[in-house]
């Protein structure tokens, strides 16, 4: 479906097919990007355009005013979402892949109770009456529609009801508090479509079973698989890669830096055990060739299937970010332009686990004679510092443009104008140490 322009002409609704369709983008789970609402609304500039760079050469172009992030969990930007729908009516589809919360926010965001005034009475014994049926179920011909719905299975429509031509299961009887679709980390949980109708009549909203991402779990021990999912916010360990050495993720992904006279700085987004150790080590382990007390949570035999995944280069500036007290506005105050050094960074990213935050602190004297700029060889074009990833069948891993989600986990510093004085320092041990000094020069001197 082609995307609204920025052309200021473009129309804010067209019609496919007789009807008229609109596409938003829904960021869900969002407490795992930051801890504060705050921050996560900071980063939708960020977001947007790490949307805009995965619509391809088209991206520029379009108009990305339909772009929200969410939390069921947290709460964050769910009623707004709720009168939108309840606003626009329809049918509501929400598609998207496996373990992106879909169900969580079909119940965030579905308007329930809405209909007309609501008889809490009768919503009672329309419970028990589920109960009763429950227990001892008795097939019926008609049903009241306040007791529940009159389901009926597929072989009792035809292409007249539309179930056939659409695809989708019948329209079950509106309630005002209808059951909500499973929440489950479970990948697979919502096996076929759920609708449920709203607003007597005015809309639907539909959960569609989520699209795969891949194969990666399959590669995973049983007992380890739901560790893939990241369930809450990390607080990661930054890791120090030094020349010569690797990290090995849950012996899973291998990353492997290329260059051998720079430091890499490693924050792992993940739910898995993290690993640095010597690139010969950590390449048999990998492949299983070797056995150690490192911990891993592959498969046996999955050792040769581990292969590249390709070359990443730390394609992008984050020395305004990254360079602590330097560039920060509470300290220093430096233009990044200034300083002798760059510092690059990227996020690698682990298909349905999470990300992998690199950085890497190059100088620029380093980096002018590397691309022959100073000496008259070369390309003139600046080598950047770049990372190859071993993966299961060299897939399963991707890139983006850095979050710096490393930054947003900590306090910010105190502007200057809020900082306290430094405290007095206590001078009650200075006072007994002299006491001692005292009393053993009057000892000293009685001896003498």
């Amino acid at each position: 479906m082609p995307q609204r322009s920025q052309n200021r002409r473009a129309k804010l609704g067209k019609f496919y097919h007789g009807r008229r369709a609109e596409l938003s983008f829904i960021i869900t789970r969002s407490d795992l990007l930051a801890p504060k609402k705050e921050q996560v609304d900071s980063l939708m500039p960020y977001l947007i355009q790490v949307l805009r760079d995965n619509l391809g050469s088209s991206g520029k172009d379009v108009r990305l005013g339909n772009v929200r992030c969410v939390s069921s969990k947290r709460g964050w930007w769910t009623k707004d979402l709720k009168e939108d729908i309840w606003k626009r009516g329809g049918g509501g589809w929400l598609v998207g892949k496996v373990n992106v919360g879909k169900s969580s926010l079909f119940e965030s965001v579905f308007p329930k109770g809405r209909n007309e005034a609501i008889s809490f009475q009768a919503l009672r014994s329309s419970a028990f009456k589920e109960d009763d049926a429950q227990e001892a179920p008795v097939a019926r011909q008609d049903s009241d529609p306040q007791d529940g719905p009159n389901l009926k299975t597929p072989k009792d429509y035809n292409d007249e009801d539309g179930y056939e031509s659409t695809l989708l299961p019948p329209a079950p009887a509106e309630r005002a508090f209808p059951v909500m679709p499973i929440v489950s980390s479970l990948p697979g949980t919502t096996a076929s479509p759920i609708r449920l109708p709203f607003g007597s009549g005015r809309g639907e909203l539909i959960d569609l079973p989520g699209l795969s991402r891949g194969n990666l779990e399959d590669h995973v021990r049983q007992e380890h698989k739901l560790d893939l999912v990241m369930k809450q916010r990390l607080k990661p360990e930054q890791f120090t890669v030094k020349p010569g050495q690797s990290l090995l993720i849950g012996g899973l992904v291998r990353i492997t830096p290329l260059f051998a006279d720079m430091v890499l700085l490693v924050c792992p987004f993940v739910p898995l055990p993290c690993h640095v150790t010597s690139t010969e080590k950590a390449a048999a382990i990998h492949t299983q060739r070797i056995s150690s007390g490192i911990p891993t949570i592959t498969l046996s035999g999955a050792g040769d299937k581990m292969l590249s995944a390709g070359t990443f280069s730390l394609a992008w500036d984050v020395t305004k970010y990254r360079a602590g007290p330097l560039t920060a506005s509470a300290g220093v105050g430096l233009k990044p332009q200034i300083l002798p050094f760059v510092i690059y960074s990227i996020d690698i990213l682990i298909e349905g686990c999470g990300w992998i935050e690199l950085a890497v602190q190059v100088r620029k004297r380093a980096l002018e004679s590397a691309s022959g700029s100073v000496a008259g060889e070369g390309d003139g074009k600046t080598r950047l510092p770049a990372v190859e990833v071993f993966s299961p069948n060299g897939r399963h891993v991707g890139s983006r443009r850095p979050m710096n989600a490393w930054i947003m986990g900590g306090s910010r510093p105190l502007p200057a104008s809020r900082r306290k004085a430094r405290p007095r320092r206590s001078m009650k041990g200075v006072k007994k140490s002299l006491k001692i000094a005292n009393r053993a020069a009057r000892m000293d001197s009685k001896v003498d």
